[in-house]
């Protein structure tokens, strides 16, 4: 099992959210951060932001889900058909193990 975590732009989570979905990932966990990447913040006139809002998609998957669910990640999320600054970054992450807790049933 893999933990994938996505930083992605608030506006773009709906939509990241409904298509993993649709492909068959409908348990995703969100949570609002704030942070910043390579670009460390972003100025706008006489203000600097350092901390930028961001949301975070969490979700465990099996191993061989990875290489669909990562793609689907990068193809909603970007802003543009390149990509810009600011669009996010994907982690991924082995899972030792996973249980439910009202079955205390191990796995997905």
């Amino acid at each position: 099992m893999l933990l994938v975590r996505a930083i992605i732009r608030p506006e773009k989570s709906g939509l990241v959210m409904r298509e993993l979905a649709a492909a068959g990932f409908p348990a995703v966990t969100k949570l609002d951060v704030y942070g910043r990447g390579k670009q460390k913040g972003i100025t706008v006139g006489d203000v600097h932001y350092d901390e930028i809002p961001k949301d975070m998609l969490v979700v465990v998957c099996n191993d061989e889900d990875k290489d669909d669910l990562v793609k689907i990640i990068i193809r909603t999320a970007k802003t543009e058909a390149k990509g810009a600054f600011g669009d996010g970054r994907i982690f991924v992450s082995p899972v030792e193990s996973a249980y439910t807790i009202s079955s205390g049933k191990p796995g997905l």
